[in-house]
């Protein structure tokens, strides 16, 4: 009998390696017979974001918050071609790299994820620093370890953004200064977390206000200086002095030229159930790039690591059957709640079928986060080098 894939001459190519990009590869490379894979990523370590700030800590290592791809793709027969793409063409199903590469595809998942998003406030991009990737590590941890040194008394740390990655990098943070400067937060909104579960978001005010942070709500950052921030809200505009900001506040699909050019719906590509594009059914858009255009803010699934890892699981599926010539499925996102870190050794879980804080929610997070790390037996190598640590 013929594989039902035997005839396939170009590769399915994946541009992009974090979590939904990577875990469509290393699905696919399950199939048997397995399809050939590139997977299109420029750097060499993936991160698991969610983790960062145990490895800001030292809380965690390294290679088990970022593993390289060598170790994860290794006798999974995937390709990884470290570049970046520039361009795709629909019509010919051909993709250019940065490097000037030109690869065409079989069928193409587009997974590029996000980028932080200034929204045009004057000197942020020069000014402030962020929490987003490995590389933005190391010049926070500079800045911390400067204040530690340093402390004046009067020394202040402002993050600006209240959603998940502002509220658990300011706990983090308090607990890292030991009271060498306050840690002051700003949201544009009425509350912080506005998306989060409800005793999650008050599992958080409780640890900030233990914490000492100054939560700044309906309050819009009008401009960043190297050593102050432009504030406004209902008490007007004042200026707010900063030892470093740290910007959290947003973020924008990371696209590549497409051609021919798609209307976009809320800067992101609109694509069907099956996370295809309508238009050119053999390209697939994951993650932070996609949007159901059906759905609102509020029911349209998260752009979450969870939701991106359900969705590379998916993705999986749906190439697979496309070349078995199968009928396409229906993404259904499924809930399996949120954890939170609220500082060294504190977390709040809501989900998993347990509601829950405190020193056992964040063991329990931490093990959670550990043992999903894409290429199990990593996973499983970190959670026990963490369960027999000290």
């Amino acid at each position: 009998m013929t594989p039902p894939y035997s005839g396939q001459v170009q590769p399915i190519v994946v541009i992009g390696g974090g979590f939904a990009g990577l875990s469509t590869a290393l699905g696919i490379s399950r199939l048997h017979p397995r399809p050939a894979v590139v997977l299109i990523e420029p750097r060499d370590r993936f991160v698991f974001v969610p983790l960062l700030y145990e490895l800001m800590s030292g809380e965690l290592k390294g290679w088990e918050v970022a593993p390289d791809y060598a170790s994860l793709l290794e006798g999974r027969g995937i390709s990884h071609l470290r570049d970046r793409v520039s361009s795709v063409d629909l019509d010919s199903s051909t993709i250019t790299t940065a490097s000037g590469q030109a690869l065409h595809y079989s069928q193409l998942v587009m997974a590029t994820g996000a980028r932080p998003d200034d929204f045009g406030i004057p000197g942020v991009r020069e000014h402030a620093l962020h929490f987003h990737t490995l590389t933005d590590l190391q010049p926070l941890q500079e800045r911390l370890q400067e204040l530690r040194r340093h402390p004046s008394g009067s020394s202040s740390l402002v993050i600006a953004g209240a959603g998940a990655t502002g509220v658990e990098l300011a706990c983090k943070v308090v607990d890292l200064l030991n009271g060498a400067a306050s840690v002051q937060l700003i949201e544009l909104g009425d509350q912080i977390l506005p998306r989060s579960k409800a005793f999650n978001r008050e599992q958080a005010e409780k640890a900030l206000h233990k914490r000492g942070v100054t939560i700044h709500l309906n309050t819009k950052v009008e401009s960043v200086s190297e050593t102050s921030v432009m504030l406004s809200g209902q008490q007007g505009t004042r200026e707010l002095h900063h030892d470093g900001l740290v910007w959290t506040a947003g973020s924008r699909p990371t696209l590549p030229d497409l051609s021919p050019s798609m209307e976009l719906h809320r800067g992101r590509v609109p694509v069907t159930a099956a996370l295809r594009l309508s238009a050119y059914p053999n390209v697939l858009a994951l993650g932070d790039i996609a949007v159901d255009p059906e759905g609102d803010e509020l029911t349209s699934w998260p752009h979450s690591a969870q939701a991106a890892i359900q969705q590379g699981q998916f993705a999986a599926r749906e190439l697979q059957a496309k070349l078995r010539h199968e009928d396409s499925k229906s993404f259904i996102f499924k809930d399996l709640g949120e954890m939170l870190s609220l500082g060294i050794g504190d977390a709040t879980i809501t989900g998993l079928g347990l509601t829950l804080a405190g020193p056992l929610a964040f063991k329990l997070r931490r093990l959670t986060y550990l043992t999903r790390l894409p290429g199990l037996s990593l996973g499983l190598r970190a959670a026990g080098a963490w369960l027999v640590s000290p």
